[in-house]
């Protein structure tokens, strides 16, 4: 087949390509500019097998050298690959962010340099009617962090671990940034939470945190609500006893 003469050619040449001479052409020039602009050691779906070829893992292709594969960078099959993959991972970006923007919301933890313990008074106190026991605490926060109100919360001797557990004690913490958590060991009894018994109180002013707290009566009833300070109820008389009421009535006989 005589390429020198025809139509459209030049004296001497060797005739106009047709598309496949074309498309070959245009493969090498894409080659030799992807090894100049690409590095391979940073594209994530470039694999070299155990057999010494290459492979694309998002195409699933196989290629015999590293300009094959380049060149199958350019085509069409793996641009568009690459199309549906980020248009993946831009849909689940946005299903995740809110969630992680929620998160990122709700907890929120500050790394505050602790300057040392506050000052406290604990005052013995009792309830003038009932006679239950109680403890009255008062905090003193003077540097206190904004916006920061102390916390407390009762914990059972065996959460703590810097003494031997004793299960006649518990421990009552106070917190406030920036200040260590400070807690005191009181007696293992059941905090009576009722009206009036149980109040906290946080003053921004002076900076005082105030917790007062009843222990219940170890006897429910033998004190009631009514008896002032100082009168001793009296005491309830057993009939079975005959040596607690002296003054029982004796038996009655009925008389046929």
């Amino acid at each position: 087949m005589d390429f020198q003469n025809r139509p459209g050619s030049k004296v001497g040449s060797g005739g106009v390509a047709g598309y496949s001479e074309t498309n070959v052409d245009r493969r090498e020039r894409l080659r030799k500019l992807a090894l100049e602009t690409i590095d391979l050691n940073k594209d994530p779906y470039f694999m070299k097998n155990h057999l010494g070829s290459y492979e694309c893992k998002l195409c699933l292709t196989l290629h015999t050298n590293e300009g094959s594969y380049l060149a199958h960078t350019q085509g069409k099959k793996h641009q568009t690959n690459l199309a549906r993959r980020a248009a993946r991972e831009a849909k689940e970006n946005n299903n995740i962010q809110p969630a992680l923007q929620a998160q990122a919301k709700v907890q929120i933890k500050k790394n505050l340099v602790k300057i040392g313990r506050p000052g406290y008074k604990v005052t013995k106190v009792r309830d003038p009617i009932t006679r239950q026991l109680g403890l009255f605490f008062q905090i003193q926060y003077p540097e206190i962090g904004l916006d920061v109100i102390p916390r407390h919360r009762f914990m059972s001797a065996y959460e703590q671990r810097i003494e031997p557990p004793n299960k006649a004690h518990q421990y009552l913490l106070f917190a406030a940034e920036p200040y260590e958590t400070i807690a005191f060991k009181v007696q293992s009894k059941e905090v009576d939470k009722g009206e009036g018994k149980f109040f906290t109180h946080w003053d921004p002013d002076s900076k005082q945190f105030s917790l007062q707290f009843f222990f219940k009566n170890d006897r429910p009833g033998m004190y009631s609500e009514g008896i002032p300070p100082g009168i001793e109820r009296a005491p309830i008389v057993n009939p079975l006893n005959p040596y607690n009421a002296p003054a029982m009535r004796g038996p009655t006989f009925v008389h046929n």
